[in-house]
């Protein structure tokens, strides 16, 4: 499956809606029933309840109780929708003030705010950003993540590097946590009640001597957190393990 991405369709109208310069002459349009707004609303609330292989025009319309050709008027296509859609999440986020607090601690709170936002849209997690959509929500989200990093002593690119480093490391915890509760819903059973039913047919085809290290691991790892993979202990442990990484850098 294709994987979802910011910035894919037509450059010069995104920029246009994500900043409402909606008219070519920076005047806004005729008023109209709708708005850009509702739409993105719209099409938010569809995909939280439904996921992103649910979002369609068509599918918003009918949120709307428009006709499908009348969204059009305001956004060109779907591309140009899940631009906003990211945009509009990003300028909700609670943006917390840590002026006075150590690296780790302002750092701590970005990652934070992060994987809060993911919880909210489980969607969002699953959208890839390598082209950011560059609207306002994006921009004031990149200001008041930069000012974590800032007056460490490190370079600007150093400081972009540690960012997209942490955000990466928090979108994908969080896309596997929401995995996680999309494995436990569609089973209807948690981790360890899987286990019960499937350990034992393992058992019987497992040859434990041509793995002893794995199978000496994982039964530790299964029993110190109850399932193969616990998402919050992998979030807690690796953002450890990732501001221990840039302690190398700020501390030099």
């Amino acid at each position: 499956m294709p994987t979802e991405r910011t910035s894919a369709g037509d450059p010069a109208r995104t920029l246009q809606l994500l900043w409402r310069d909606t008219s070519p002459d920076g005047r806004r349009g005729p008023r109209r029933g709708l708005s850009v707004d509702a739409v993105v609303e719209a099409a938010t609330a569809v995909a939280d309840a439904e996921g992103l292989d649910a979002l369609t025009m068509r599918r918003v319309a009918k949120e709307l109780g428009v006709v499908p050709m009348t969204l059009y008027t305001y956004v060109p296509g779907k591309a140009e929708l899940l631009d906003l859609m990211v945009d509009a999440a990003y300028a909700r986020m609670p943006r917390t003030d840590t002026a006075d607090q150590p690296w780790r601690q302002r750092l701590t709170a970005v990652a934070e705010e992060n994987r809060a936002l993911y919880e909210r849209h489980p969607w969002a997690a699953a959208v890839s950003t390598a082209r950011p959509p560059l609207g306002p929500g994006q921009m004031a989200k990149y200001e008041h993540e930069l000012s974590a990093l800032d007056g460490l002593g490190l370079g600007d690119v150093e400081m972009d590097d540690c960012l997209a480093h942490l955000l990466t490391f928090v979108q994908a915890c969080s896309r596997a946590a929401a995995d996680a509760r999309a494995a436990r819903q569609e089973s209807a059973m948690n981790d360890e009640r899987w286990w019960e039913l499937n350990g034992p047919l393992l058992a019987r085809v497992l040859d434990e001597d041509a793995y002893p290290t794995a199978v000496r691991v994982g039964a530790a790892a299964g029993a110190a957190h109850g399932s193969a993979y616990d998402p919050a202990h992998a979030y807690d442990f690796g953002l450890r393990r990732v501001l221990d990484s840039f302690a190398t850098l700020i501390d030099a």
